[in-house]
């Protein structure tokens, strides 16, 4: 009897393996992407991969490593959050606010090297891979003066993401203007 049970549950396991799984697909033929959902008690561990993920990148081009830092966190944290609310990734804020002001508004006294911003449903590494493939935001995570890193995310119900990174430069001050915007960038007036 064993010996029989043993047999059936083999076979069972056999036909399972042989069962093809359906995945959707999109209209280009490509599958979709499978929902990326953050689960809460995962920040550091995310921010982290982060780090790491951007350190190797800026090795290989031949810049120094750089730090996690809690003030560029909560700004990137503040922006992710109002770009979920305005419905759109762009780097003002809904207040009108710039990068420059965001990070001089959690007390970072570096100079601010950059902001990268995302909507999408994939995870870090893929959003930081989509960036590394632009120029200009590929220029924000290697530039060789960065030497602080800030990284943080809103995740909504239904499972976009808006991805916010800063970086810093702990050895300079900041600028207190900046150059004047394009003007499909201007923030609103109040």
């Amino acid at each position: 009897m064993l010996r029989s049970f043993s047999l059936l549950t083999l076979a069972a396991v056999s036909l399972a393996a042989c069962v093809e799984t359906t995945q959707q697909l999109g209209s280009d033929g490509k599958p979709l992407p499978q929902l990326y959902r953050i689960r809460a008690g995962e920040t550091s561990a995310i921010q982290f991969r982060m780090l790491d993920s951007v350190n190797a990148l800026r090795q290989a081009a031949g810049a120094t490593p750089v730090q996690m830092n809690a003030q560029l966190n909560a700004a990137a944290a503040t922006h992710a959050r109002d770009m979920a609310i305005q419905n759109r990734p762009w780097h003002f804020g809904s207040d009108g606010s710039s990068p420059l002001d965001r990070v001089a508004r959690v007390g970072y006294t570096g100079a601010l090297v950059g902001e990268n911003i995302s909507e999408t449903y994939e995870t870090e590494i893929e959003t930081l891979a989509a960036w590394m493939e632009q120029p200009d935001t590929r220029r924000v995570i290697v530039a060789p003066e960065a030497s602080d890193l800030g990284f943080a995310w809103h995740q909504e119900v239904n499972g976009k993401i808006w991805w916010t990174l800063v970086m810093g430069d702990s050895s300079a001050t900041q600028v207190l203007s900046a150059p004047i915007p394009d003007a499909d960038t201007t923030p609103p007036q109040s």
